[in-house]
């Protein structure tokens, strides 16, 4: 329904078949009487041949703009439609009927949806074709570069941008505890640098678990999702967008963002383009989980998850390097378990490769985190110690050495084994001239107490014997 003004005095005997549809009319004598009440009008019928109009028909016009307007005439000479052509949503016509002015309201209506309809699908395109081509900069991105942190960079920087959003964040489900980590996050509003238990009862918490997204245009208004935020940004949000990173039926983490620029709230607009875009999300992640387990292959012993042989070289030759540059030692450490073989033909090679493990991360607990743990081959394993004498290296191993004959090995399996075994120690200068021959004379110094007496520690001294 409009709200009509009748303006001129020829247009009165309208007023009752407009009132009968429902509009709400109100009469002017003139444009003048009605020029303070104008923008309150959403349909206005002018009688062309009021003086005011006449005289100021672009004063009409520019006072006027943007409301739909029908042009009466009750003379016989033709209307001037010179300048009315080009305002949108005038009609104009001569001695009309009550039927025919109704008939314009009607046609007005149809072309203003019309227009309406024509502007909304235009921001459409337009906003699809933006969203084309941030997509298309992803791709290229995701594609293009193996740096993970950039590229996550890059996309909260994008959706921060896109959206509008105050804070993103990007959480990981840990694979190990399940719990939500904070991989990437910028904006105004961080959330605490501490993991998300997989069972904390909170919107990130649940949208991981569920695996649904959510949309909350204001938190205020519901308290239970108030009470469900996170104490660091409770009362800081106001609004929030939390969606699930998932691939192949799992979810791989959540992707959150807090609050819009300016007080506004996420549109349901926003909350779309967020589900589409989680695909390239999980798409980055599943490249720099599979990168770093890539990576891990190249240095870790598949069976341990120590490092490899490759590793260690290399290990060593930066060692030697930092202990020239600061005329410091560095020790190396070579362990043999003893009677290894016989564990493997009584138990199993299961058996043996689990009891491998737990020697492994026996030895990382009883060392240093800056000392360097290998498994050489088999059941031999060698130890770096960086700024480390080969006296006290020499303590090192017979700690190691009286630890290994003291722990009850796969007690949780029922076995509860007891082994020894042999350590060689050699370092470097004191020693060795090099990376291979301090290998090799730690390696010498294993095998002396091997063909020896086993369960016990021998040490290279200066002039190369044990």
């Amino acid at each position: 329904m409009h709200n009509v003004f009748l303006i001129g005095k020829g247009l009165e005997a309208f007023s009752e078949t407009f009132e009968s549809k429902g509009h709400k009319v109100k009469g002017f004598e003139s444009f003048d009487h009605a020029r303070d009440e104008i923008s309150s009008a959403t349909l206005i019928l002018l009688d062309k041949g009021d003086k005011s109009f006449k005289a100021g028909i672009r004063e009409v016009f520019s006072a006027s703009k943007g409301i739909p307007k029908v042009l009466v005439s009750f003379e016989n000479n033709s209307i001037d439609t010179g300048s009315i052509a080009k305002e949108p949503f005038t009609y104009s016509v001569k001695k009309p009927a009550a039927r025919d002015l109704l008939s314009i309201v009607k046609r007005i209506d149809e072309e203003r949806r019309a227009s309406e309809e024509n502007r909304r699908l235009k921001e459409e395109v337009q906003a699809l074709d933006k969203e084309i081509k941030f997509f298309e900069d992803l791709s290229h991105a995701i594609t293009g570069s193996s740096d993970t942190a950039g590229v996550l960079s890059m996309l909260i920087a994008k959706i921060r941008e896109k959206t509008g959003a105050e804070t993103c964040t990007i959480y990981l489900v840990d694979e190990n505890s399940g719990d939500l980590v904070i991989e990437k996050s910028e904006g105004n509003t961080r959330p605490g640098g501490k993991a998300i238990p997989a069972i904390a009862d909170n919107v990130v918490g649940w949208v991981a678990r569920e695996g649904k997204p959510v949309l909350i245009k204001n938190v205020f208004k519901d308290p239970k999702i108030y009470q469900k935020l996170e104490r660091s940004i409770r009362h800081k949000a106001k609004s929030v967008i939390c969606v699930p990173i998932r691939s192949r039926g799992k979810t791989l983490g959540v992707l959150e963002l807090i609050n819009k620029t300016g007080h506004e709230e996420f549109s349901q607009r926003d909350f779309s383009s967020m589900l589409r875009l989680t695909d390239h999300v999980a798409l980055v992640i599943e490249r720099a989980i599979l990168y770093e387990k890539m990576q891990e292959l190249v240095i870790t012993d598949d069976l341990t998850k120590l490092f490899n042989t490759r590793y260690m070289s290399r290990s060593i030759e930066t060692e030697i390097s930092r202990s020239n540059r600061y005329n410091t030692s560095v020790s190396l450490i070579f362990m043999d378990i003893d009677f290894f073989k016989d564990v493997n033909d009584r138990h199993g090679h299961l058996i043996g490769s689990k009891l491998l493990v737990e020697i492994g991360q026996l030895l990382l607990r009883h060392l240093r985190d800056v000392d360097i743990v290998a498994r050489y081959g088999g059941d031999e394993f060698v130890i770096i110690l960086p700024h480390t004498t080969s006296g006290k290296a020499v303590k090192i191993a017979e700690r190691i050495r009286q630890t290994v004959e003291q722990h009850p090995f796969l007690k949780k399996d029922g076995y509860n084994l007891r082994l020894t075994a042999s350590f060689g120690v050699a370092a470097y200068p004191e020693n060795a001239r090099g990376k291979e021959d301090l290998i090799r004379l730690a390696d010498e110094a294993m095998y002396k107490v091997k063909h020896r007496t086993r369960n016990g520690v021998y040490a290279i001294i200066q002039d190369g014997s044990v």
